[in-house]
């Protein structure tokens, strides 16, 4: 059984007179453990793929499971819950509180869910540890650089353990060897850890480090291409040629 199971989902926005098609009629699937990648141009619908994944945004028709759960249907505490506990959030903007230290950030969700303060500790240094941030956790945002502020919001995202990674352009406000590094850990929580990614991005080189890249156009999947044995320069050539295909400059890879 997948993890993610999106069936026939389409998604409108306006009214009769002005109607726009943002998602017309997409299913796929993500296994358990699987990095997969969504690309398109921007209007394709790949955001409002993610919103509605992420149930930030609700389909027009369709249904998403998750975790074998129909999103679609809930409200609500019952929307909250599922939100707090399955889900995990990585935005361009980090959108840390800048209030509080790094640790504090990382620690919110979990203070939220009740979880005992010797626990939150033990979470909240490990994840620390894999991301390498452990040497910031005192810091606030403002101390610290771009990338360690997405290292940190990844922590936030992890630390409780959620069913599924959401990202939108986690490497958009990066410089590259910030973006090399967060997506090298990307990588570990993926291969080490087994964490389920799904995450939107416009750049050839981030989508690279996914086994699966999607591609929609016009609010519909284009193509898509897995990784298999595949080096990851390799991967990256054939996602440049499916873009050149779709219609986009490879030079700014959509």
């Amino acid at each position: 059984m997948p993890l993610l199971r999106i069936e026939q989902i389409e998604k409108y926005y306006g009214n009769r007179s002005s109607l726009t098609k943002a998602i017309n009629d997409i299913s796929f699937t993500v296994e358990k453990g699987e990095f997969a990648a969504i690309m398109g141009a921007s209007g394709s619908g790949k955001t409002t793929l993610l919103n509605c994944i992420s149930t930030i945004d609700r389909v027009t028709s369709g249904h998403i499971y998750l975790d074998d759960i129909d999103i679609t249907k809930l409200k609500g505490k019952e929307l909250n819950k599922f939100r707090s506990e399955k889900l995990g959030f990585i935005f361009q903007d980090h959108s840390l509180l800048d209030t509080l230290t790094a640790y504090e950030n990382i620690s919110l969700a979990l203070s939220i869910q009740k979880t005992p303060a010797k626990k939150i500790d033990e979470a909240v240094n490990e994840v620390a540890r894999q991301l390498d941030i452990s040497d910031i956790l005192q810091k606030y945002p403002y101390q610290m650089s771009g990338g360690q502020k997405q290292r940190v919001a990844s922590a936030r995202a992890i630390v409780t353990d959620p069913k599924i990674i959401l990202a939108d352009e986690p490497t958009g406000a990066l410089d590259s060897r910030s973006a090399r590094l967060l997506l090298e850990r990307f990588k570990f929580l993926n291969s080490e850890l087994g964490a389920t990614i799904m995450m939107v991005t416009h750049d050839s080189f981030t989508a690279s480090y996914a086994s699966r890249v999607i591609f929609i156009k016009d609010g519909r999947i284009f193509n898509e291409i897995s990784k298999g044995s595949d080096t990851r320069k390799q991967f990256f050539n054939k996602i440049i040629d499916v873009i050149t295909l779709l219609g986009g400059d490879a030079g700014d890879a959509l």
